[in-house]
């Protein structure tokens, strides 16, 4: 069975500057920030939260169906996933606008600042998500913000059960609406600064949150992740990666671990630890799609 992912498709600029961001920026002089950064290494990968799910789903074993809208730009990206096997029915191309494009600059000790255009993705929303008996699970990963509002709706129309994966786009949205985003969604997964950010505007605490829905994965970068299932925490460790390279990308390669395991019907402990797997994997290659997955290694 398939798995709808609603996101982005972007194009990723990344750039490693050779220092740390917090040796070049003056605390006491934030209100007048002017900081540039040397950059020697620059790369251009394909990216977007939906490109780079299908991507690790997709690696896997699993199926894969981006929706998304790339730009004039965009007919390479198209090739790409369909080279991969990624079935790209719901990907729209629009010719009077560009491809959304990440431009991502990590520094020694693997911060990140990140600029974003959205180009494309701010007409995600006119691709409408409608039951179909091979699509058994989605996900609202970050995307436009009418795209993520209106497709929550689609999903808990159809009938299809959804991971709320507000990620980097979680500040667009107040109070009522995020818990409106929870009240529909099956499975609500989160960074640590993202998790406490959803709390202080909806009010609810991780507990009450994973009471609401079928469960909250609370990710944790090196420490691992929380599971939280009706008010109880469950702590799954990380996994050591063999070596620390990108971070670019790693929590969207657990997302697609996330969905091969829902998919399966393991339980949410069980997709955790398979994510925290496959993002060690990826974050020792550079880029969000240039690792590759034994499977018989992961036992799937």
């Amino acid at each position: 069975m398939a798995a709808l992912i609603c996101g982005s498709l972007a194009f990723d600029t990344i750039m490693n500057f050779e220092g740390r961001f917090a040796d070049q920026i003056l605390p006491d002089q934030v209100h007048i920030l002017n900081v540039s950064f040397l950059v020697p290494g620059l790369r251009r990968d394909f990216g977007g939260c939906a490109g780079n799910i299908a991507y690790s789903l997709n690696a896997l074993g699993g199926t894969a169906l981006p929706m998304a809208t790339v730009g004039s730009d965009g007919a390479d990206y198209i090739a790409r996933l369909q080279g991969l096997g990624i079935g790209t029915e719901f990907v729209r191309e629009l010719g009077d606008t560009y491809t959304a494009q990440c431009f991502i600059t990590t520094d020694l000790a693997n911060n990140q600042i990140t600029a974003f255009h959205p180009g494309a993705m701010q007409q995600a929303h006119v691709t409408r998500i409608e039951a179909r008996d091979d699509i058994r699970l989605g996900i609202i990963s970050p995307d436009g913000r009418d795209a993520m509002l209106q497709h929550a709706e689609q999903f808990k129309v159809a009938g299809i059960p959804f991971v709320f994966d507000p990620g980097q786009g979680l500040p667009m949205f107040n109070g009522d609406e995020l818990a409106r985003f929870i009240e529909q969604a099956d499975w609500v997964t989160v960074n640590d600064y993202e998790g406490k950010m959803l709390s202080d505007r909806t009010g609810w605490g991780n507990a009450e949150i994973s009471r609401r829905v079928r469960g909250l994965v609370v990710t944790l970068g090196a420490d691992g992740c929380d599971v939280w299932v009706d008010g109880q925490c469950t702590h799954v460790p990380a996994v050591t990666p063999e070596a620390v390279v990108d971070p670019t990308g790693c929590g969207d390669a657990w997302r697609g671990a996330l969905l091969f395991g829902l998919e399966k019907g393991w339980s949410l402990a069980d997709c955790a630890t398979l994510g925290n797997r496959v993002g060690a994997l990826k974050i020792a290659q550079r880029g969000p799609q240039n690792y590759r997955l034994d499977r018989p290694v992961l036992g799937v």
